[in-house]
């Protein structure tokens, strides 16, 4: 049985934690307004670092060549919005990349965990991936995302819904 501090991940099937949140460009996210169609939500570490650049770069890439007719995307990370949207400019990222600076979307979702880099302990934000249906219910997890490789998985399992 998990403790306080062990991140709960929502279960298969289960419905997923609300959220609501400003997103890149003006623009703002919520569950409510995901319901009737399925989508992609992941969350990374810091933006304009190496990892998530390529993590970014790679939805955005899958997204153009499905022409706009693909999944939606959504990226969160608990960067200020200031941060956020200099990462999506520079990169020329045209899905929601949203701020969770509170921390409420990161912990539902269980990603705010302890690391260790170094022998250094900190929190931060688990690399990880969640393919949600188009009731708001959880079909699959990645946790401890490694980039290379993982845009293309979450697609395929995407594309059978």
């Amino acid at each position: 049985m998990p403790d306080s501090t062990t991140p709960t991940f929502p279960a298969p099937g289960a419905p997923v934690p609300d959220f609501d949140m400003p997103a890149s460009r003006g623009r703002h996210v919520r569950l409510a307004d995901m319901r009737g169609r399925p989508f992609i939500l992941y969350f990374y570490p810091k933006a304009s670092t190496p990892g998530c650049t390529t993590e970014a770069c790679g939805f955005q890439e899958a997204l153009a060549a499905l022409g706009g007719t693909g999944i939606p995307v959504i990226g969160v990370s608990r960067d200020s919005m200031k941060a956020i949207d200099t990462f999506a400019d520079k990169q020329g990222l045209d899905f929601p990349l949203a701020s969770d600076a509170t921390g409420t979307v990161t912990e539902a979702y269980g990603v705010w965990v302890e690391k260790s880099q170094y022998g250094r302990k900190y929190m931060g934000i688990e690399r990880a991936t969640f393919l949600v249906d188009a009731e708001g219910r959880l079909v699959r997890t990645w946790r401890n995302v490694k980039v290379p490789g993982h845009v293309a998985e979450v697609m395929t399992a995407a594309a059978t819904l």
